[in-house]
């Protein structure tokens, strides 16, 4: 599939008849209206400065060595060990 870019949006566009314009331009609106400016959230951490990235993994990560350690007599006997 071709990378989609506003030029083909338009070129797309300008092969519509003139009856479908308006459902698109509907579409077109809500979703600008609907959906968020973020691509997404991944997006918005790797766009943070990696000072902060570090502070937000480091705190990640000793929430997920609390919550194994908690759990690691229950995974153990799941796992069969």
């Amino acid at each position: 599939m071709r990378k989609i870019t506003y030029n083909r949006v338009q070129q797309l566009v300008k092969q519509l008849p003139a009856a479908k314009l308006q459902r698109v331009y509907t579409m077109l609106l809500k979703i600008t209206e609907t959906e968020p400016d973020n691509e997404s959230p991944q997006v918005d951490f790797m766009n943070l400065p990696l000072a902060q990235r570090r502070k937000i993994m480091k705190k990640q990560a000793q929430q997920a060595a609390v919550y194994y350690n908690q759990t690691a007599a229950e995974r153990e006997e799941w796992q069969g060990f």
